[in-house]
């Protein structure tokens, strides 16, 4: 999983992704001080592989983990190519999902490209240029459909889905908010990799007052209503409290969250509400060798689970033995879950449980 950390200049983003990815990009109170991206593989916390770990007494934990891509700040007349806003459009066409960074405090120490804090204006400022840059491809693209649907009838399908992406487009309007039930219309939807398709995770960054304080003020509020009326997600963050709390151990991260009154980090949250927006869970194999976690849709099949981890397990494949970890960690072994009855042998047609116990069964 990749996401694209994104908002305009001076809004905490790459204050939140060095205390993310453990630093590396420079963060200053000017803008376009990260041209390039830059980008962290950060792994996912997940206390069930430290369980099965003592259980099997592991050699080696392996978690899942996500790719973080710092982008430059954006600004208004990006798609036109303004503050280098090609170059920066083009980097979060790479990522499945974008964490948009909105200010959502006051201080007079940090500039405001804008000269005010209005999240709602800074968000419709990136909006807008993300439209702009889709529009600009649809309309090239749905011309060449247009002329070739004459000879080819299997893109009038196409046709169809491009003017209305492009009706919603041209009125304002998210095509995040338009109904592609339709199989058919989603794959070609999906197929054209627009910005604006792609979900969308407000941070909302406050200061360690607001934070202190629950986490809710004017700004946050204005936010969370937007992100609930487009379908969006949205989280509380304090970037520059993560980047405090980013070099201190476990015990220290601990004492300190306590302090604040917060039973996770900033991290814990993001990769949360991460997996939520994109419908994604984790299964786990476990043994002597190795325990880890594995990231699959939700509603994945056990060929196409096991495919995740290699593609000869998905072509070979005879059989999914499961048990859940819950049932797993009760009964304290795979001889006791066998005897209990909950350590199952599932087929090709079986849709797998985030926190599945799996060992497959394959014959290439």
């Amino acid at each position: 999983m990749k996401l694209g950390i994104v908002g305009l200049p001076n809004v905490g983003k790459s204050t939140l992704f060095n205390s993310l990815a453990g630093g590396g990009a420079e963060a200053a109170n000017y803008p376009f001080c990260t041209i390039d991206p830059n980008v962290g593989v950060v792994p996912v916390p997940d206390k069930r592989l430290d369980v099965l770990g003592e259980m099997y007494k592991t050699k080696k934990i392996t978690p899942a983990v996500i790719e973080f891509v710092d982008i430059a700040g954006l600004v208004k007349g990006a798609s036109k190519g303004e503050g280098l806003g090609n170059k920066f459009l083009s980097h979060i066409r790479e990522v499945d999902a974008v964490v948009h960074v909105v200010r959502c405090f006051e201080d007079t120490n940090i500039v405001h490209v804008e000269a005010k804090v209005d999240p709602i204006a800074d968000i419709e400022t990136i909006d807008t240029e993300l439209m702009l840059s889709d529009l600009e491809i649809v309309e090239r693209r749905l011309s060449k459909v247009i002329k070739q649907s004459m000879s080819d009838k299997a893109l009038k399908k196409e046709a169809e889905v491009l003017t209305k992406i492009k009706d919603a487009l041209e009125e304002g309007t998210s095509p995040r908010k338009l109904d592609f039930s339709d199989e058919e219309e989603a794959e070609i939807a999906a197929g054209l990799n627009l910005l604006t398709l792609k979900p969308v995770l407000y941070a909302a960054n406050v200061d360690e007052d607001c934070l202190a304080d629950g986490g809710e003020n004017e700004y946050t509020k204005a936010v969370k209503a937007h992100a609930a009326e487009n379908g969006d997600g949205v989280f509380v963050i304090c970037a520059k409290i993560e980047e405090e709390i980013a070099g201190l151990d476990p015990e220290e991260k601990a004492e300190f969250l306590e302090e604040l009154g917060l039973k996770e980090s900033g991290l814990d949250r993001l990769i949360s509400a991460s997996y939520k927006l994109l419908g994604l869970i984790s299964y786990l194999t476990a043994g002597e060798k190795e325990c880890r976690a594995w990231t699959i849709a939700e509603g994945t099949k056990a060929p196409q689970a096991a495919g995740k981890i290699h593609s000869d397990f998905e072509k070979g494949f005879i059989r999914a033995e499961v048990v859940t970890y819950d049932d797993l960690v009760r009964l304290g072994s795979i001889a006791a879950a066998k005897e209990a009855g909950v350590y199952r042998s599932e087929g090709k047609d079986y849709v797998f449980k985030d926190g599945d116990v799996v060992l497959f069964r394959f014959n290439v």
